[in-house]
């Protein structure tokens, strides 16, 4: 499912045009991404928690030419899915 698509579903199920729809889901994506960049989790129940973790810089090779190189600290976003979630995924039955 692509965002086209989920724009489609969320219009079809809260019987709104898919242009606002479309202004759902970027006002929602935005309100996340500047949350977890403040810093704050976001919780969201039965669906999951999104925050940042930090990643400390290290140093990894190239594995072409085997040089050593750094690896700059940088802010990760993450996702954490929750119980109910997870219980709706394994109640597919795929695989």
């Amino acid at each position: 499912m692509n965002k086209h698509d989920l724009i489609t579903e969320l219009a079809d199920k809260t019987d709104i045009t898919q242009a606002k729809a479309m202004e759902v889901l970027d006002a929602m994506t935005a309100i996340i991404s500047t949350a977890i960049s403040n810093g704050d989790d976001v919780r969201i129940v039965g669906f999951g928690t999104f925050t940042v973790i930090h990643r400390i810089a290290t140093e990894g090779r190239n594995p072409r030419t085997g040089a050593v190189m750094k690896i700059p600290a940088k802010n990760m976003p993450k996702f954490k899915a929750g119980s109910a979630l997870t219980e709706a995924v394994n109640k597919s039955g795929k695989k």
